[in-house]
């Protein structure tokens, strides 16, 4: 019987629940071109209004891991394991994360993204890394995550395509808020990485795409589901974004936070608390703990040896950035020509931050995109943001801005002023807000 893709798309917009022979034939043909972007762009407003079952989104995901090569790591002697974060201000934890990971044995061959709206991007971060290769052959990431222990690329092409060419389809057309096509997109492309084991960072908050709590939570029941449903043991763990993680926003500045991490010059607690909190997940589901408490035990101890530190040292040399960047990123990260103190209009306690709003004080200082084409400069942003709670006056400023111009730091400093409300009760959000674990 011939295929017509216009079938698939009336029985979802009447409702109607796709069968994994309807999705198959629809995903495939979009990505060798027989069904038209319009015809997609149906499709996913179809689904937007009708929603998909966990089934439909099973069979959607796994349509979209094959629409393209689907990696294969047996060669490995170690388990292989991943993390995504749905997105934050200030979020550096695959920067850590990875290189913890591989000095306990677990392969990471991370496939990260470009910054989104408001959200700071792990590709756009590394990019401040002179010579670093975030679209390396498919030799060269093969060779670093055995050699290394972990590379944090890009997406290549031939890994989860139609997923790409759907995301461009959904970013102009008004349906990137399913949480349906949301989860086939992040998870297509962890499957076609080849993983064993995925740990999600659901972000709520101020900060997040998700802001509340509920949404956050169907949007991790959903990715969980899905992602075992379809083969990959994963687990989520629901975090805060109501204030930036790390006390650095902008992708520069973060790259300094992370070394200064992994190094033990400087570490913020919360994001010392979440970034062991994931890495301890994964330990647990690659069995390399038999409990919590051991596996994090074990990832404590990998960090604060200086072994994560060494990890990341070589992963950065074998992708072709600099041999001494951990003990030398201050030769090696572009300093911004202003760099100064950002005071509070007022003085009190912290009691409340617009992150978003820290976000998009990083996009007018150049550090994001306002269109898919623009530069990015990665010496510009905010470190030594203060959190929820912090006490601050005239002597003590609520950042410390990092710009290009004058211009635009008197831009962000105002967008900066803006995000940060002083006085009244400090709300008390839970930093770690909820685990859904893998069945």
């Amino acid at each position: 019987m011939v295929f017509l893709p216009q079938e698939v798309i009336i029985k979802k917009r009447n409702g109607e629940a796709l069968a994994a022979d309807d999705i198959a034939p629809f995903i495939a043909g979009f990505a060798n071109g027989t069904v038209s972007h319009a015809q997609a762009a149906a499709f996913a407003m179809a689904v937007y209004f009708q929603d998909m079952s966990m089934d439909e989104r099973v069979a959607l995901t796994l349509a979209m891991r094959d629409s393209g090569t689907v990696l294969d790591w047996s060669d490995l002697d170690g388990p292989v394991a991943d993390k995504h974060s749905t997105g934050g201000v200030g979020d550096n934890v695959s920067l850590m994360l990875a290189p913890i990971l591989a000095a306990l044995g677990i392969y990471v061959p991370m496939i990260s993204g470009r910054g989104l709206g408001h959200t700071g991007g792990t590709l756009d971060k590394f990019d401040a890394i002179p010579g670093y290769q975030t679209s390396p052959d498919n030799a060269l990431f093969r060779r670093t995550v055995k050699q290394t222990g972990c590379a944090i690329i890009g997406q290549t092409a031939d890994l989860a395509p139609a997923d790409k060419m759907l995301y461009s389809i959904r970013d102009v057309t008004g349906t990137v808020e399913s949480i349906a096509l949301i989860t086939a997109s992040i998870l297509s492309k962890k499957l076609a990485a080849g993983l064993g084991a995925l740990i999600l960072d659901v972000k709520t908050g101020s900060g997040a795409f998700m802001p509340t709590l509920e949404k956050s939570h169907s949007l991790a029941e959903s990715l969980v589901s899905v992602a075992n449903g379809a083969g990959l043991k994963t687990s989520a763990l629901i975090t805060d974004m109501n204030e930036p993680l790390a006390s650095a926003a902008g992708n520069g500045l973060e790259v300094r936070n992370a070394v200064d991490f992994l190094t033990g010059a400087h570490q913020d607690a919360r994001l010392r608390e979440v970034t062991l909190a994931l890495c301890a997940e994964i330990v647990l589901m690659t069995g390399k703990a038999a409990t919590g408490e051991e596996a994090r035990v074990q990832v404590q101890n990998a960090l604060d040896s200086g072994r994560a530190a060494e990890h990341f040292g070589k992963m950065v040399a074998a992708l072709g950035g600099p041999a001494d960047f951990v003990d030398n990123m201050d030769v090696h990260l572009a300093p911004a020509p202003i760099v100064r103190d950002v005071f509070a209009s007022g003085q009190g306690i912290v009691s409340g931050i617009d992150t978003r709003g820290v976000g998009m004080a990083v996009v007018a200082l150049g550090g994001g995109r306002a269109t898919p084409t623009d530069a990015i400069d990665h010496r510009v942003g905010f470190d030594r943001l203060a959190g929820l709670g912090a006490q601050i006056d005239g002597k003590t400023p609520i950042a410390r801005i990092h710009a290009a111009d004058e211009a635009s730091a008197s831009d962000a400093e105002a967008r900066l002023r803006a995000a940060y409300g002083m006085g009244g009760a400090v709300p008390d959000h839970k930093l770690i807000a909820g685990r859904i674990g893998s069945p």
